[in-house]
């Protein structure tokens, strides 16, 4: 592969860590010719009365050739769809247009009133769909390189990947504290000729080779500012500079801080605040970072569900920049540990489910009776004495706000025990060390299992699993009710930073799951990267398929990876693995996926009118794409979900059949070898076992027939096939679900 495609491929992994997000609700929507219908609206609350004024989403056709040659021309066109004049009639005097779209899709967000926007805008020739904008969109590192194989000095992150120089990475988000070290240039030459971005006025003076591009689409635009933190983190860890001199946050995580691509360019679109996103903002940052050329867009936004794919203003625009060539990567979501919550599932974004890296901020609780329970805390605190405090803990309140509801002024000079409850732990434990709590041990709650998400609520917090706060609990009640009543004691032992935890990774509790509720044919999410507890300040589809086939189906001490409960990990929490760098900058083959076939799978799955929304292309149509109709299961995606027949009879199922192909990024003259690692409960043939390439850019085509499975139990088979070489792996997850949850066509 071209060292230019090596670069991108590392940028990605990185962009994976900076992905994690919030979920949200999902948008309502209205079609074209269905305006006047009932808007949907969250959880079923009414829409606004006719006549009051909401920012829409408005998409429509291109201008007439010839009517728009620059940004006026195309506002210009937009404004030709307003009822009225340009300002609202409201008394306010403000403009109806707040802003306009020509990359993302060509449409507008304007302030319109129900009545306006069924009555006048939907009935103008060009009007094709709109949604009602809101703010349905929220937010969702010193060891991690060296966690993903990623040393400073010789090897593949410098003489590879050359520590991601000459790539622009743009991040939708909060803004960015351009003051930060991570954002210095030293070491990182001018931004490449073909870049077209800039820095907002208010932020010129603080951008330089390092950060590119800083541009705000809120609070009335400005400089970029970071209020948040958010944006400085996610592009920190993405792409920070090294800082040197014993980096770390209080202590913690002490080194050399970088984030994996620290030679490539930042460009910050600020489309959030601390109150959320407005959907209008968000289109209006992907649509000015595609007109300044990014590379790879990071955005760390998402929902509490995904809504299809043409009622989705974000999976629309990510779309397009795909498109164009650009990466757009998403993070999973914070649905889990619940099935089916996995958000950002759209085949042309790279979706990143969370997992934690080996690393832990230790500490130790010591009981009474010598006991050791391992804990984290993030505030740690100098061992200057080990002084034992009782233990409170209650078994009938035992959650913390519970438990101080009762106690009050009683938890002074007490090591408090509680479960946690998110939603109040700050404002509790705040409460408790002002009150005079020796300490207060916070448990997980019992969804969370083995992951420790940290929290900054102070010192003196210590946070457990719920193992080890079974573990001081009983040695609590036992301690109280045996004879003499020796009351139980305990301290706490600070004990800094741990490295080469095992296991790990490990999927994070909060990591959404599949199958998709959308599109349960294509696996998702497509991948496990580090994006738990991070310390921070080619064409897209073979990038990702590069990522994918190469990544680790097992942890750093080659067992399966597992999830919160130190379960087996399924496809469906890890997709096909944890990533590996320098692997994926040489994967030999690669499955690619062009827009022709994207549009395909969209007409199967939507048909033309999501056609028409999503890929906004008059050369395609799913009339002319009638024989190349892409049912989910036939996508040359990377990783294969087929279904599992069922039969009504003794007689056994027919079998099902997936083709795929592959493209040589490899050595011209290459030989690759089947093999399967499948369940006895499955059958399984690949046709032609043997592929044989002769030069770089050749494809071969290959079918996978499934059979058997115990369908009929309704259970989730797993497997996998590989192509090998004498050099390359190149590895596919192969999920077989039962078929009434899978409607695949062969």
């Amino acid at each position: 592969m071209s060292s230019s495609t090596n670069l991108m491929i590392n940028l990605l992994v990185l962009l994976a860590l900076a992905s994690l997000l919030s979920p949200a609700p999902a948008l309502c929507y209205i079609h074209a010719g269905e305006a006047s219908s009932v808007v949907r609206t969250p959880n079923g609350t009414p829409p606004p009365p006719a006549d009051a004024y909401r920012t829409y989403i408005v998409l429509v056709d291109p201008p007439p050739h010839g009517a728009a040659t620059d940004d006026d021309g195309h506002r210009r066109w937009h404004e030709s769809f307003l009822p009225g004049g340009r300002r609202m009639d409201d008394g306010a005097d403000q403009a109806r247009i707040i802003r306009s779209y020509t990359e993302v899709f060509e449409g507008f967000a304007a302030r319109l009133t129900a009545a306006e926007l069924a009555g006048v805008v939907s009935k103008k020739p060009g009007f094709v769909r709109a949604f009602p904008g809101r703010r349905t969109l929220r937010l969702m590192t010193t060891h991690t390189p060296e966690f993903l194989g990623l040393t400073r000095g010789a090897g593949f992150w410098r003489d590879v990947a050359g520590y991601g120089k000459g790539v622009v990475v743009g991040l939708l988000d909060t803004g960015v504290h351009a003051a930060h070290p991570s954002f210095d240039d030293r070491g990182v030459p001018p931004p490449p000729a073909r870049w077209r971005g800039s820095c907002a006025v208010a932020a010129t003076r603080r951008c330089n080779n390092k950060l590119v591009g800083v541009k705000s689409f809120v609070d009335g635009g400005g400089g970029g500012d970071d209020d948040v933190g958010h944006g400085t983190h996610t592009a920190s860890t993405a792409a920070g500079n090294f800082v040197a001199g014993g980096a770390s946050d209080r202590g913690l995580g002490a080194g050399t801080a970088a984030g994996i691509a620290p030679g490539a360019h930042v460009a910050m679109y600020k489309v959030c605040n601390g109150s959320g996103c407005d959907d209008d903002a968000v289109l209006a940052g992907f649509d000015e970072a595609m007109k300044d050329g990014v590379d790879v867009l990071s955005v760390s936004l998402g929902r509490w569900s995904s809504p299809p794919f043409d009622e989705d203003p974000i999976a629309i625009a990510a779309f397009s920049a795909v498109a164009r060539g650009i990466t757009v990567v998403c993070a999973a979501g914070n649905g889990g540990p619940e099935p089916s919550t996995v958000s950002n599932d759209a085949p042309w974004l790279l979706t990143v489910a969370a997992g934690s890296v080996d690393r832990s901020f230790s500490t130790t609780v010591l009981l009474g009776n010598g006991e050791l329970v391992a804990g984290q805390a993030l505030a740690q605190q100098p061992n200057s004495s080990t002084s034992y405090y009782p233990l409170l803990f209650s078994e009938k309140q035992p959650k913390c706000n519970e438990l101080a509801g009762i106690v009050g002024d009683g938890v002074a000079g007490h090591l408090v025990v509680c479960q946690s409850d998110p939603v109040e732990d700050e404002s509790v434990v705040s409460a408790m060390m002002a009150t005079g709590a020796g300490g207060v041990v916070l448990i997980n709650t019992e969804s969370e299992g083995y992951t420790t998400v940290l929290e900054d609520y102070g010192p003196g917090m210590v946070q457990v699993t719920v193992a080890g706060g079974h573990n001081i609990t009983e040695y609590a009640r036992s301690s109280s009710s045996s004879a003499g009543g020796c009351k139980p004691n305990a301290t706490v032992v600070f004990d800094n930073t741990l490295l080469s935890v095992h296991p790990a990774p490990t999927v994070a509790s909060f990591s959404s799951r599949g199958p998709s509720k959308v599109a349960p044919g294509v696996l998702k999410p497509d991948v496990l990267a580090p994006g738990l507890n991070i310390l921070a300040a080619w064409p897209p589809a073979a990038i990702k398929s590069a990522i994918l086939t190469t990544s680790d189906a097992v942890d750093g001490a080659g067992n399966p990876i597992l999830d919160e409960h130190h379960e087996r990990a399924t496809a469906f929490l890890t997709g096909a693995g944890h990533i590996n760098p320098a692997r994926a900058a040489d994967p030999g083959l690669v499955y690619d996926i062009a827009v022709a076939d994207y549009a395909g799978y969209i007409c199967a799955l939507l048909g033309d009118a999501g056609l028409g929304t999503i890929v906004r292309n008059e050369s395609l149509s799913c009339g002319k794409l009638d024989k190349n109709k892409i049912p989910e299961a036939q996508l040359n995606y990377p990783t294969i979900t087929v279904p599992l027949p069922r039969s009504s009879s003794s007689a056994a199922p027919p079998p099902f059949t997936v083709n795929r192909t592959v493209t040589n990024v490899g050595p011209a003259r290459s030989t690759y070898t089947v093999k399967l690692e499948i369940p006895r409960s499955l059958t399984m043939r690949v046709s032609p076992e043997k592929l044989v390439f002769s030069g770089v850019g050749e494809k071969k085509g290959f079918s996978v027939t499934v059979s058997g499975g115990g369908g009929g139990g309704g259970e989730v088979v797993e497997g996998s096939l590989s192509w090998v070489s004498g050099k390359h792996v190149v590895r596919s997850p192969i999920v077989a679900v039962p078929q009434p949850y899978l409607k695949l066509g062969s």
